[in-house]
């Protein structure tokens, strides 16, 4: 089983990725705060995802913190042809787990010296900018993503995108420099986003969807899901996450797992081809 090739993104001449890609922040201890409780399991997960097709992977080095990027260096060191790693800065962690954000243009430097140090990389492919947008914050982005673009200019950086924003500070980025992929919080429930979701899509912008399958403390819980899971003969998790293929043709998606069995299930999910009317059931979900 691999991810056949139609399932693929060209969001730049050197950037070709996976719709289906691979989010690694379960791979550390609980609350995304220390070791993993396996280390070899999580090294056997972040190699299968490669050998399944997966080209798009999601990390940070707030993961851990930088428990997860040390782990992909240690699995996937010196890199495949073809792999993108998409990390992301903006966030510090407390010497307890807490999440702190941190968007001064001198720290978000250093936090991308960190990424390329834990990685092993003298360029990052993708780099997201977290924003506090999450805690209500809308302001502007103009300077932290500035620090950003300057990176990018000396060669650190090859592509940019946004992470927890909201659609007039996509609007603010795209100002600075160009705007590679928006990964906010979107899922069956969660549609708060479906206009930036739509506009991403006419501007060639990938749209990653995190908590595609509502999160650890938000699960999805369904009887309509449930119910044509059951028709289809899929998991309601390969459900959830087909309709979010077919939501949208520059949707991409970085379920997170430690179980290889897992993750195989989430990528075969990109061959499931929902007709019409399950999608239009599923549809009412959200509404």
């Amino acid at each position: 089983m691999s991810i056949p090739a139609p399932h693929t993104l060209t969001l730049a001449n050197d950037l070709s990725i996976t719709r289906m890609g691979y989010g690694a922040m379960q791979l550390t201890g609980a609350g995304v705060f220390g070791p993993p409780k396996d280390r070899t399991q999580a090294i056997a997960v972040l190699r299968a995802a490669v050998e399944l097709g997966v080209t798009h992977i999601d990390t940070s080095d707030f993961y851990g913190p930088a428990v997860v990027n040390e782990l992909i260096k240690e699995a996937l060191h010196p890199y495949p042809d073809g792999l993108h790693i998409v990390t992301k800065v903006g966030v510090r962690r407390s010497a307890t787990g807490g999440w702190i954000t941190s968007l001064a243009p001198a720290d978000l430097k250093a936090q991308v010296h960190e990424n390329l140090q834990h990685l092993g990389l003298e360029a990052l492919d993708v780099v997201n900018l977290r924003t506090a947008a999450f805690e209500g914050d809308g302001s502007s982005v103009a300077e932290a993503f500035g620090t950003l673009a300057g990176l990018r200019e000396q060669g650190l950086i090859r592509h940019l995108g946004l992470s927890g924003i909201t659609d007039a500070q996509l609007t603010q980025a795209q100002a600075i420099a160009p705007v590679v992929t928006v990964q906010n919080r979107y899922n069956l429930v969660d549609r708060a986003d479906d206009d930036l979701v739509d506009r991403c899509a006419e501007e060639n912008i990938a749209y990653a969807a995190f908590f595609p399958l509502g999160g650890g403390f938000h699960p999805l819980r369904s009887r309509t899901l449930r119910s044509v899971a059951s028709r289809l003969g899929a998991s309601e998790q390969q459900v959830a996450l087909a309709w979010l293929l077919q939501r949208s043709p520059l949707m991409v998606l970085i379920p997170g797992t430690s179980s290889v069995a897992h993750l195989r299930e989430n990528i075969a999910a990109a061959d499931l081809e929902l007709p019409d009317e399950a999608i239009a059931e599923l549809d009412t979900i959200g509404k």
